[in-house]
């Protein structure tokens, strides 16, 4: 499996946008990473959560927030 990041100001300074797009394009990015690390964590056994000091119902709680809401 590979796995792209990039980074939100390296993108705005390539198309060469401006402070407010580049904002955007953070908050976006920012969004996109966390509803692909909910889809990740939802994936993980009850053995795996216990390695990183997770329970089921905190997993829960966290893939049901809404992509915004850190």
């Amino acid at each position: 499996m590979s796995i792209q990041v990039h980074h939100p100001i390296s993108v705005a300074a390539r198309f060469g946008i401006g402070a407010g797009l580049e904002a955007v394009a953070t908050a976006f990015y920012g969004w996109r990473d966390r509803v692909r690390q909910r889809k990740m964590l939802a994936h993980l056994d009850d053995r795996l959560l216990s390695d990183i000091g997770l329970s089921r119902s905190d997993v829960e709680k966290e893939i049901h927030k809404p992509f915004w809401q850190a």
